[in-house]
């Protein structure tokens, strides 16, 4: 699943995707059918990234995305609006590892909000992008000569400013 742009706006409902930056902030468009456009202002909005966001373990934290791929193989997904123990039986079903004390019901909720916004998208099926790696050459090549330097032409120093004179008194 690639969530490469994926954020979240405190304050906002919903999921938006980044469309690019400017000075002050970044264009946001929304994910629902509305397809709103808005500019966050970084110094007034926190921008949570999905595929930065992990939830509360008891041994370490469990990234999103994990927990989504796991609800994308759960039976069924509750409604949001179901009762707090239901969604916990849920989540121990998704996330096993996940700190009871810490993950409320609302971070449940807004977890399959998201899942059920974003499950129908063509980016929920995409693999995510993965950096290229330099090739290594095989160890039964011949070894790499060494390169020789170039002569490097010597610069002269640079010289200090000149200071300006003192202000003069009146």
């Amino acid at each position: 699943m690639n969530l490469q742009g994926i954020v979240a706006v405190s304050g906002k409902p919903g999921l938006w995707k980044a469309l690019a930056q400017n000075k002050t902030g970044y264009i946001l468009e929304s994910l629902d059918a509305q397809k709103t456009k808005m500019v966050a202002n970084l110094s007034t909005a926190k921008l949570a990234a999905l595929n930065e966001i992990t939830l509360f373990g008891l041994d370490e934290d469990i990234k999103l995305l994990d927990v989504f791929e796991r609800m994308k193989n759960a039976a069924a997904v509750p409604d949001v609006k179901a009762d707090g123990n239901k969604l916990r039986n849920f989540f121990r079903e998704v996330a096993p590892d996940h700190d009871e004390e810490k993950v409320y019901a609302s971070d449940m909720k807004k977890v399959i909000t998201w899942y059920t916004l974003l499950k129908d998208l063509p980016l929920f099926s995409e693999e995510e992008p993965i950096a290229p790696v330099a090739e290594i050459p095989a160890a039964a090549e011949e070894p790499a000569k060494p390169v020789e330097a170039a002569p490097v032409a010597e610069t002269a120093p640079a010289k200090p400013k000149a200071k300006k004179p003192a202000a003069k008194k009146a």
